[in-house]
Protein backbone atom coordinates (compact mmCIF):
# COMPACT_ATOMS: atom_id res chain seq x y z
CA UNK A 1 0.00 0.00 0.00
CA UNK A 2 1.15 3.47 -0.93
CA UNK A 3 2.29 5.55 1.66
CA UNK A 4 0.27 8.90 2.04
CA UNK A 5 1.16 12.20 3.53
CA UNK A 6 -2.21 13.23 5.45
CA UNK A 7 -2.12 16.81 7.52
CA UNK A 8 -5.15 17.86 9.33
CA UNK A 9 -5.97 21.55 10.54
CA UNK A 10 -6.76 21.01 14.48
CA UNK A 11 -9.84 23.54 15.94
CA UNK A 12 -12.81 22.36 14.25
CA UNK A 13 -11.41 19.52 12.33
CA UNK A 14 -10.23 17.22 14.68
CA UNK A 15 -11.12 19.12 18.30
CA UNK A 16 -14.11 21.14 19.16
CA UNK A 17 -12.13 23.86 21.15
CA UNK A 18 -14.15 26.43 20.76
CA UNK A 19 -15.73 26.19 24.47
CA UNK A 20 -12.53 26.62 26.07
CA UNK A 21 -11.47 29.32 23.68
CA UNK A 22 -14.90 31.24 24.51
CA UNK A 23 -14.32 30.95 28.13
CA UNK A 24 -10.46 32.39 27.96
CA UNK A 25 -11.47 35.24 26.05
CA UNK A 26 -14.46 35.74 28.68
CA UNK A 27 -12.15 35.61 31.28
CA UNK A 28 -9.82 38.52 30.12
CA UNK A 29 -13.21 40.33 29.21
CA UNK A 30 -14.66 40.27 32.25
CA UNK A 31 -12.26 43.72 33.73
CA UNK A 32 -13.98 45.36 30.62
CA UNK A 33 -17.29 44.39 31.43
CA UNK A 34 -17.88 42.58 28.23
CA UNK A 35 -18.61 38.93 27.02
CA UNK A 36 -18.60 36.93 23.63
CA UNK A 37 -21.18 34.32 23.14
CA UNK A 38 -20.40 30.37 21.42
CA UNK A 39 -21.35 31.56 18.25
CA UNK A 40 -19.27 34.60 18.04
CA UNK A 41 -16.40 32.48 19.52
CA UNK A 42 -17.03 30.88 16.04
CA UNK A 43 -16.81 33.18 14.05
CA UNK A 44 -13.87 34.80 15.33
CA UNK A 45 -11.52 31.29 15.25
CA UNK A 46 -9.96 30.70 12.25
CA UNK A 47 -6.23 33.36 11.41
CA UNK A 48 -4.67 33.38 14.78
CA UNK A 49 -4.97 34.64 17.82
CA UNK A 50 -4.11 38.12 17.63
CA UNK A 51 -7.11 38.29 14.72
CA UNK A 52 -9.20 36.63 16.73
CA UNK A 53 -8.77 39.24 19.12
CA UNK A 54 -8.81 41.86 16.44
CA UNK A 55 -12.07 39.98 15.78
CA UNK A 56 -13.59 39.93 19.34
CA UNK A 57 -12.83 43.98 20.28
CA UNK A 58 -14.40 44.87 16.93
CA UNK A 59 -17.36 43.11 17.46
CA UNK A 60 -17.64 44.57 21.06
CA UNK A 61 -16.66 48.22 20.10
CA UNK A 62 -13.79 48.02 22.38
CA UNK A 63 -10.53 50.23 21.73
CA UNK A 64 -8.19 48.32 19.52
CA UNK A 65 -5.71 49.14 21.83
CA UNK A 66 -6.60 46.76 23.74
CA UNK A 67 -5.05 43.86 21.49
CA UNK A 68 -1.56 44.33 22.89
CA UNK A 69 -3.05 44.08 26.55
CA UNK A 70 -4.90 41.53 25.85
CA UNK A 71 -2.64 39.16 23.46
CA UNK A 72 0.11 37.86 25.66
CA UNK A 73 -2.84 37.49 28.51
CA UNK A 74 -4.54 35.06 26.25
CA UNK A 75 -1.55 33.26 24.65
CA UNK A 76 -0.51 32.93 28.78
CA UNK A 77 -4.30 31.09 29.06
CA UNK A 78 -4.14 29.46 25.99
CA UNK A 79 -1.68 26.99 27.58
CA UNK A 80 -4.24 25.32 30.10
CA UNK A 81 -7.33 25.74 27.72
CA UNK A 82 -8.43 22.43 27.15
CA UNK A 83 -10.29 21.17 30.00
CA UNK A 84 -13.80 21.94 27.95
CA UNK A 85 -12.06 20.43 24.63
CA UNK A 86 -13.39 17.17 22.96
CA UNK A 87 -12.56 15.17 19.95
CA UNK A 88 -15.11 14.88 17.19
CA UNK A 89 -17.20 11.79 17.33
CA UNK A 90 -15.02 9.25 15.13
CA UNK A 91 -12.01 11.32 15.09
CA UNK A 92 -9.67 8.49 17.55
CA UNK A 93 -10.68 5.52 15.41
CA UNK A 94 -9.69 7.43 12.08
CA UNK A 95 -6.75 8.40 13.33
CA UNK A 96 -6.01 4.80 14.53
CA UNK A 97 -7.17 3.84 11.13
CA UNK A 98 -4.48 6.11 9.22
CA UNK A 99 -1.69 5.22 11.14
CA UNK A 100 -2.31 1.34 11.04
CA UNK A 101 -2.55 2.11 7.41
CA UNK A 102 1.25 3.00 7.56
CA UNK A 103 0.19 6.70 6.38
CA UNK A 104 1.95 9.53 7.57
CA UNK A 105 0.09 12.12 9.52
CA UNK A 106 0.49 15.54 10.83
CA UNK A 107 -0.84 18.67 11.74
CA UNK A 108 -1.07 22.34 10.15
CA UNK A 109 -2.97 24.85 12.58
CA UNK A 110 -2.94 28.47 12.95
CA UNK A 111 -3.08 27.83 17.18
CA UNK A 112 0.28 28.68 18.91
CA UNK A 113 2.36 25.66 18.40
CA UNK A 114 2.45 25.40 22.56
CA UNK A 115 -1.32 24.85 23.62
CA UNK A 116 -1.38 22.68 20.47
CA UNK A 117 0.76 20.74 22.25
CA UNK A 118 -0.97 21.17 25.51
CA UNK A 119 -3.90 20.52 24.17
CA UNK A 120 -2.85 16.95 22.29
CA UNK A 121 -1.48 15.97 25.26
CA UNK A 122 -4.16 16.17 27.26
CA UNK A 123 -6.79 14.30 24.83
CA UNK A 124 -4.04 11.80 24.11
CA UNK A 125 -3.98 12.51 20.61
CA UNK A 126 0.28 13.16 20.25
CA UNK A 127 1.01 9.76 19.48
CA UNK A 128 -0.48 9.86 16.22
CA UNK A 129 1.43 12.86 14.76
CA UNK A 130 4.53 12.37 13.19
CA UNK A 131 5.17 16.07 12.76
CA UNK A 132 2.88 19.48 14.33
CA UNK A 133 3.49 22.67 12.91
CA UNK A 134 1.23 25.59 14.82
CA UNK A 135 0.62 29.41 13.88
CA UNK A 136 3.97 30.75 15.69
CA UNK A 137 6.16 28.09 13.89
CA UNK A 138 7.32 29.78 10.82
CA UNK A 139 7.26 33.48 9.98
CA UNK A 140 4.03 33.14 8.36
CA UNK A 141 0.70 31.29 9.21
CA UNK A 142 -2.34 30.07 6.89
CA UNK A 143 -3.51 31.15 4.20
CA UNK A 144 0.31 31.53 2.98
CA UNK A 145 1.11 27.57 2.08
CA UNK A 146 4.43 28.04 3.68
CA UNK A 147 3.28 25.68 7.26
CA UNK A 148 1.67 22.86 5.39
CA UNK A 149 4.44 22.85 2.85
CA UNK A 150 6.71 22.45 5.81
CA UNK A 151 4.42 19.93 6.90
CA UNK A 152 4.15 17.53 4.20
CA UNK A 153 7.86 18.01 3.22
CA UNK A 154 8.45 16.44 6.77
CA UNK A 155 6.42 13.26 6.26
CA UNK A 156 8.57 12.59 3.26
CA UNK A 157 7.60 12.15 -0.34
CA UNK A 158 4.59 10.69 -1.75
CA UNK A 159 0.74 11.16 -2.25
CA UNK A 160 -0.79 13.79 0.00
CA UNK A 161 -3.83 15.79 1.13
CA UNK A 162 -5.02 17.86 3.89
CA UNK A 163 -8.02 17.97 6.13
CA UNK A 164 -9.73 21.01 7.75
CA UNK A 165 -13.13 22.81 8.12
CA UNK A 166 -12.30 26.30 7.51
CA UNK A 167 -12.37 28.81 4.53
CA UNK A 168 -8.80 29.36 5.88
CA UNK A 169 -7.84 25.98 5.11
CA UNK A 170 -9.41 25.84 1.71
CA UNK A 171 -7.43 28.53 0.59
CA UNK A 172 -4.38 27.30 2.21
CA UNK A 173 -4.95 23.84 0.22
CA UNK A 174 -5.49 25.70 -3.14
CA UNK A 175 -2.36 27.84 -2.77
CA UNK A 176 -0.35 24.71 -1.65
CA UNK A 177 -1.99 22.77 -4.70
CA UNK A 178 -2.94 20.21 -2.20
CA UNK A 179 -6.38 18.04 -2.42
CA UNK A 180 -8.88 19.52 0.35
CA UNK A 181 -11.11 17.06 2.45
CA UNK A 182 -13.44 19.62 4.08
CA UNK A 183 -15.05 18.83 7.27
CA UNK A 184 -18.39 20.26 7.33
CA UNK A 185 -19.13 20.38 10.87
CA UNK A 186 -16.68 22.78 11.88
CA UNK A 187 -16.01 26.27 12.21
CA UNK A 188 -16.70 27.28 8.44
CA UNK A 189 -18.55 30.81 8.28
CA UNK A 190 -19.92 30.12 4.49
CA UNK A 191 -22.05 27.51 2.98
CA UNK A 192 -20.17 24.05 1.91
CA UNK A 193 -20.89 24.99 -1.77
CA UNK A 194 -19.05 28.43 -1.43
CA UNK A 195 -15.88 26.96 0.07
CA UNK A 196 -13.34 25.33 -2.80
CA UNK A 197 -12.75 20.79 -1.63
CA UNK A 198 -12.15 18.22 -3.39
CA UNK A 199 -14.32 16.03 -1.13
CA UNK A 200 -16.46 17.11 2.38
CA UNK A 201 -17.66 15.06 5.20
CA UNK A 202 -19.58 15.30 7.73
CA UNK A 203 -18.43 11.64 9.57
CA UNK A 204 -15.16 10.42 10.57
CA UNK A 205 -16.17 7.04 9.89
CA UNK A 206 -15.45 7.55 6.01
CA UNK A 207 -12.25 9.72 6.41
CA UNK A 208 -10.25 6.95 5.55
CA UNK A 209 -11.93 6.12 2.50
CA UNK A 210 -11.76 9.12 1.52
CA UNK A 211 -8.16 9.83 1.96
CA UNK A 212 -7.48 6.67 0.27
CA UNK A 213 -9.34 7.87 -3.04
CA UNK A 214 -8.59 11.47 -3.29
CA UNK A 215 -4.91 11.90 -2.21
CA UNK A 216 -2.09 12.73 -4.76
CA UNK A 217 1.27 13.47 -6.00
CA UNK A 218 2.50 16.88 -6.37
Amino acid sequence: MTCIRVVFDLDGTLIDSAPDICAVANGLLKPLGAQITLAQTHQFIGNGVSVFIQRMLAALGLPSDQHDVLLPQFKQAYLTAFTRTQPYPGVLKALAQLQGAGHGVGICTNKPLAPTHAVLDHLQLAPYFETVWGGDSLAVHKPDPAPLQAALGSLGSGPCIYVGDSEVDAETAQSAQVPFLLYTEGYRKTPVSAIPHTAAFDNFDVLAALVTRYAVSR
